[in-house]
């Protein structure tokens, strides 16, 4: 099993970028960043999504360590939970189960398929997702531009045509419109953007 991919944030002080990385490693900087300057305005954004993150700097910086997320520790392998209680959509295979809606004749349908319902809706899930993956991931990534784009160029002189011109995939209007931001946001909000145009330029 893979270890899942540890979150990668970027933070600004007003519209200058002063750290990236890990939260962890962010968190030092920062630290150390509003113990020279408390009034800093210091605002963190996750790479992946675009959403803020909030980060509580008060304190000494093993303080601030410690109130962030710590890697889940394995359980020693000697120890056995109990057995939970059973329950509908086999939870040991990671199978949740939930109700859906869908028409007499894709009941029908469904019915019909080796393994039933439930097989059957997984493969169809799954088709669809591969699918779709790479439009997902653009749609993700320029959900995650507009989302710092907000935050750090609200204001910004053509915010609404790069805004515009983000959603519709129109790279050039989009590079001509943030060209006169601050270099460091139009440079962050260009790197989270180029992975949601198609080629990636």
């Amino acid at each position: 099993m893979h270890s899942p991919a540890i979150p990668q944030v970027t933070a600004f002080a007003g519209q200058r970028k002063v750290a990236a990385g890990t939260l962890h490693v962010v968190a030092q900087t920062l630290k150390e960043l509003v113990t020279r300057d408390p009034d800093a305005q210091i605002l963190i954004f996750d790479d992946a999504s675009g959403s803020q993150v909030d980060l509580n700097l008060h304190g000494s910086l093993a303080d601030v360590l410690q109130r962030l997320p710590q890697p889940r520790a394995a359980a020693p392998q000697e120890e056995v939970a109990p057995a939970p209680a059973r329950t509908v959509g086999r939870p040991k295979l990671g199978v949740v189960a939930r109700e859906i809606t869908l028409l007499p004749r894709h009941w029908e349908w469904l019915a019909t398929q080796p393994g039933g319902a439930s097989v059957a809706l997984r493969k169809l899930v799954e088709l669809a997702q591969r699918g779709s993956k790479t439009q997902d991931e653009q749609r993700q990534a320029r959900d995650a531009a507009y989302k710092v784009m907000h935050a750090l160029a609200g204001d910004a002189t053509g915010f609404e045509e790069a805004s515009r011109a983000l959603f519709a995939g129109n790279q050039p209007a989009f590079l001509t419109y943030v060209q006169e931001w601050p270099a460091d946001v139009r440079e962050h909000v260009l790197q989270l953007a180029r992975r949601g145009w198609s080629d990636g330029n």
